[in-house]
């Protein structure tokens, strides 16, 4: 039943192998997120610069995003960083890059808001809406384990903002969220004051346009 080829190895190899494989793809994420960090600072468009990037034949950097999340990729190099603390200093480091992500997306949100209020006077914090696109940790799933998308939404809804999610691929809003947050369509998102892309489902690159100067993009689609 098995078409492919079936290669043996010993126990701890095979093991090892497993947490390589998600390692060097966290390790690859982190550069990419620390790009857009990067980029931001320089106001340097970075989906431009990765595209441009990318046309070298030896050169294929991911795409960034709010963090890494999902049951693999999230938790297994931790493993290797707990068995051998020593000498596993990039895959460390691209741990902390990668978890250190959703609350940089966090301050931008917040500078979103204070443009905002400084555009509406008239408005307190409290009358802010900030609508978060997607809570998978990736597109077109209803996953929502480790995911950065989830701890963000969570987070701006801890401190007080009118939170509403947008997840086309759930029914109803893990517990974990509380009251505080609103699960709602795409229509009624276009009326939030503060739009926040976090997962690059389809249905948000499908001809759906954002009528707004306060969007954070963390996936590059508007």
């Amino acid at each position: 039943f098995v078409k492919g080829a079936c290669i043996e190895t010993n126990a701890r190899t095979a093991e090892m192998c497993k947490l390589t494989e998600n390692s060097f793809r966290d390790v690859n994420i982190a550069f990419a997120n620390e790009l857009s960090v990067i980029c931001d600072k320089l106001d340097i468009n970075v989906w431009e610069l990765i595209q441009l990037a990318n046309r070298h034949p030896r050169v294929n950097i991911l795409q960034p995003g709010p963090g890494v999340g999902g049951h693999c990729i999230a938790v297994d190099p931790w493993f290797i960083v707990s068995k051998t603390p020593e000498q596993a200093r990039l895959i460390r480091t691209a741990r902390e890059v990668n978890d250190s992500k959703p609350e940089w997306v966090i301050d931008q949100v917040k500078i979103k808001i204070a443009e905002f209020l400084q555009a509406n006077p008239e408005k307190t914090i409290k009358d802010v809406t900030v609508a978060c696109y997607g809570l998978a940790f990736k597109p077109d799933i209803d996953d929502l384990r480790e995911s950065p998308a989830l701890e963000i939404t969570k987070q701006l809804a801890e401190q007080g903002l009118n939170v509403c999610a947008i997840e086309p691929n759930i029914q109803k809003l893990p517990a974990k969220l509380g009251l505080n947050v609103k699960l709602i369509d795409l229509d009624a998102a276009k009326s939030a004051d503060i739009h926040l892309i976090l997962v690059d489902h389809k249905q948000f690159k499908a001809n759906y346009k954002i009528e707004s100067n306060y969007i954070v993009d963390t996936k590059g689609i508007f």
